[in-house]
C-alpha cells in the first residue's frame, strides 16, 4: 500500500497571486458629494423624465423638489407610484407637462388640487399606470430587458391609455401584458446615509427604489447624514444604492419633511393637512410657495421656519435598535 501523502497544514493556506506591477492601483472611488442646487442644476435639465417618491410614503425627496420649483427646470414628465405632493408643488409651480403615475396626491387627504386643476383642465398629460405595472416598467429597464411579461392589468382600462403596457401572446397561447421598459432619465432618491462616492444605505420602505436607480440614466442621492466608506463597508448588505450608479451625493438634513425617515424622524400630519388647506385655490399655492419654497431658499432656512418645538416634537420617541450582526470570517 502506497503511504498517504502528509498534507501539511500551509499547504491548505488561501495561494495568494504573485505581485504585478503593471497592474492597476485600487480604484477608492471618486467622491460625487455637491449641494443639492448644484447637483439639480447639473443632471436635471427642463424637458427631462424624473422619478421620485420610490420609497412609497417614506423618505420623499421634498428638498429637491423645491431647489427644481426655484431654479424653474419646466417641461418635466414625472414618474413615480405614490408621489404624495411633492409632484402636485411641482405641478404647481408649472414645471410639469406629463405625469407617468399610479396615484398623485395627499395621503391623508385625496387627489391634490393642483394635479386636479391640470388634468381637468388638459394642462398636463396623464399616463396611468397601476402600481405595480409602473414597478415592473422600472424594473425591465433595470434589469436590460426591453419588456416584461405579465397577467396584472389585462382588461383594465388602463391598458388601452398608455403607451408602455401592449397585450401580447404567451408561449402558452395565453394572453399576457407586455410592461415596456421605462428609462427615467433621473432618480432623485432620499436616504439615511451615504458616503461621499454615492453608497447609500437606507431601511424601512424602500418601495421600488432598487430597481429605478438602476433604470435612471442618472441618480441623485440626498441624505440626512453623509458618513465615512468605513462605516458603509461595516453593514454592506443594507448598501440599496451602489456607487456606480450615482452621479452626486448631497448632505440634505431633513431634506424629505414632511413625509418620514425611519429612525430620524415623523411623519409631519399637520404639514400635510395645511398644505391641503392652503393649496385650494391657486392663489392659496403661490402664498405656500412664497412662504416655503422662495421664503427659506436652503434646508437651514427651512428648518428655523419649522422652529425647534416642531423639530423636536418629529424626532422618535422610542428606538427600535437591530440585533448586531457580525461580518467576519
Amino acid at each position: 500500500m502506497p503511504k498517504p501523502t502528509e498534507v501539511r497544514m500551509d499547504d491548505l493556506a488561501p495561494r495568494r497571486a504573485p505581485g504585478r506591477p503593471d497592474a492597476l492601483s485600487h480604484d477608492r472611488g471618486r467622491e460625487k458629494l455637491m449641494p443639492l442646487r448644484d447637483a439639480v442644476q447639473r443632471f436635471v435639465r427642463p424637458g427631462a423624465s424624473l422619478v421620485m417618491g420610490t420609497c412609497l410614503e417614506q423618505m420623499i425627496p421634498f428638498a429637491a423638489t423645491r431647489e427644481i420649483i426655484r431654479l424653474g427646470i419646466g417641461d418635466l414628465t414625472l414618474i413615480g407610484p405614490v408621489s404624495d405632493i411633492c409632484f402636485d408643488q411641482l405641478i404647481g409651480a408649472g414645471l410639469c407637462s406629463r405625469v407617468a403615475a399610479a396615484w398623485v396626491g395627499n395621503v391623508m387627504m385625496g387627489l391634490a388640487y393642483n394635479y386636479r386643476r391640470a388634468a381637468e383642465e388638459g394642462t398636463i398629460e396623464v399616463v396611468e399606470f397601476s402600481n405595480f405595472t409602473l414597478a415592473l416598467a422600472l424594473h425591465a429597464a433595470a434589469i436590460g430587458s426591453p419588456y416584461v411579461p405579465t397577467r396584472s392589468a389585462l382588461g383594465s382600462d388602463i391598458v388601452g391609455r398608455n403607451p408602455w403596457l401592449t397585450p401580447i401572446q404567451g408561449m402558452d397561447g395565453a394572453p399576457l401584458l407586455a410592461v415596456k421598459a421605462l428609462h427615467p432619465d433621473v432618480a432623485i432618491v432620499h436616504v439615511q446615509r451615504a458616503d461621499p462616492q454615492g453608497n447609500a444605505i437606507l431601511w424601512g420602505s424602500l418601495g421600488i427604489t432598487s430597481d429605478a436607480v438602476r433604470a435612471a440614466r442618472a441618480v441623485i442621492v440626498t441624505a440626512e447624514e453623509i458618513v465615512t466608506p468605513e462605516q458603509i463597508r461595516r453593514d454592506p448588505n443594507r448598501v440599496a444604492i451602489p456607487s456606480l450608479v450615482v452621479a452626486a451625493v448631497c448632505e440634505a438634513r431633513w431634506g424629505a419633511h414632511p413625509s418620514p425617515v425611519q429612525g430620524y424622524y415623523r411623519r409631519d400630519h399637520e404639514a400635510y393637512a395645511a398644505y391641503h388647506r392652503e393649496t385650494k385655490t391657486r392663489e392659496g399655492y403661490d402664498r405656500w410657495r412664497a412662504e416655503w419654497v422662495e421664503g427659506a431658499p436652503d434646508l437651514d432656512a427651512y428648518a428655523r421656519r419649522l422652529g425647534n418645538e416642531r423639530v423636536a416634537a418629529l424626532i422618535p420617541m422610542e428606538h427600535a435598535f437591530p440585533e448586531p450582526v457580525d461580518y467576519g470570517y
